[in-house]
């Protein structure tokens, strides 16, 4: 049904890829979320304070919050697809994620006020006049709250969206609230126990739960998170599928947002080899990613000697001596420069988050293996932060 409703009302509907196609399905759940919510809200405010029913006011002040975060949806939607100025020239696809942020704060914000309001129902106990009208309300509320669920979650899947991610958990929730409240004013119509306070206030906390599991959600891609390790597979599989690249490293993924991500990477190829031949691989292999990942990708080109034996004994040692320090991901760019007195072997060194060792005990370890080699040899280490783990 989903798709079908997708089918009818966005154009294009499959190419999911295209910014103005994901922005309508932006567009159609924010319309939709506001008339369902809308609609339930006047409902449940009519039978709530007909019957005196403090859970059931409060899961419609719920649905009418549930309207404001579809508004947020669908004016971050709008505002995510402006197109790039002066001040922001890498577009403002992340207003994305602040809208999802917006949303999460919204949820907590209604279960605090619910807490507050159960409590107070809890302190002053009152009768709910019970009624099938009212049961068969909450009942379609219910049905209602399943689809959206399914619709928003489908759609946040479809074009990778944290904020219809977080609008679907949301009506998962409340799916899980309005049960609740249903269970209640069952249990105080046939066995004569008020314990729609106490409901409220279960409500509330998993409410609150949710609400803050989705702030710690949509804050991490803000924050900086890693990137997608299928998108790393990715890129990684795609360069080395090129005859003439010898190895990657120094692969860096910056996220602006759905479909505004920036990388830069290093390819190392033969020293010996033709430039200009190596210079036109690594354009095409700027251009496959560009086109198949859907990112704006920089590559550069680093030259390796491997047809010297000093630069292959060194390189075979300094990976050895490597693979035996923890969070050391790799050695690279390893050049040597004779003197006259002495030898210096440069190279970096990535280190990962996981490296529990000093720089200068990393450091120690290479230079007592060079050393052990031969004790002309110096080390020279340049240390780069392993932010993405390549193998």
């Amino acid at each position: 049904m989903n798709d079908f409703l997708c089918k009818i009302f966005i154009k294009d509907y499959q190419n999911t890829k295209d910014a103005d196609v994901r922005q309508r399905y932006g567009k159609f759940a924010g319309i939709v979320g506001i008339v369902s919510n809308t609609l339930l809200c006047i409902a449940k405010i009519l039978v709530g304070i007909l019957g005196g029913s403090i859970s059931i006011i409060a899961d419609s002040i719920n649905n009418l919050t549930d309207a404001s975060s579809s508004v947020v949806t669908l004016a971050g939607f709008k505002l995510a697809s402006l197109p790039e100025d002066k001040e922001h020239p890498y577009g403002h696809a992340r207003i994305e994620y602040i809208s999802g942020m917006i949303v999460s704060m919204l949820i907590v914000l209604v279960g605090v006020e619910l807490i507050k309001s159960s409590v107070d129902k809890i302190i002053h106990p009152s009768p709910v006049e019970f009624s099938w009208t009212m049961a068969a309300v909450l009942i379609l509320s219910i049905a209602v709250k399943i689809w959206q669920a399914l619709f928003n979650i489908h759609i946040g899947k479809k074009i990778d969206s944290l904020t219809l991610a977080a609008t679907g958990a949301d009506s998962r929730n409340d799916v899980i609230a309005t049960s609740a409240v249903l269970a209640g004013i069952l249990v105080d119509r046939f066995f004569s126990l008020q314990i729609d306070g106490y409901v409220g206030c279960l409500v509330a906390l998993f409410i609150l739960w949710s609400g803050i599991s989705l702030i710690k959600e949509t804050a991490s891609p803000l924050l900086g998170e890693a990137p997608d390790p299928q998108l790393v597979d990715a890129i990684r599989d795609m360069t080395l599928s090129y005859e003439g690249v010898l190895g990657i490293h120094d692969l860096v993924v910056h996220n602006y947002g759905p479909g505004k991500i920036f990388a830069s990477l290093h390819v190392e190829v033969d020293a010996d080899g033709d430039l200009m031949e190596s210079h036109d691989m690594v354009d095409n292999i700027e251009r496959e990613l560009a086109e198949k990942l859907c990112i704006q990708i920089t590559c550069h080109l680093d030259p390796i000697r491997i047809n010297d034996p000093l630069v292959r004994q060194m390189t075979d040692l300094a990976e050895k001596t490597a693979a035996g320090i923890e969070g050391v991901s790799n050695i690279h760019d390893l050049r040597i420069v004779k003197g006259p007195t002495h030898t210096n072997v440069i190279f970096d060194v990535a280190v990962s988050p996981e490296c529990k060792a000093s720089d200068d005990e990393v450091r120690k370890l290479f230079e007592d293996a060079v050393k052990r080699l031969n004790s002309r040899y110096f080390v020279v280490i340049n240390f780069d932060r392993s932010y993405i783990k390549l193998d």
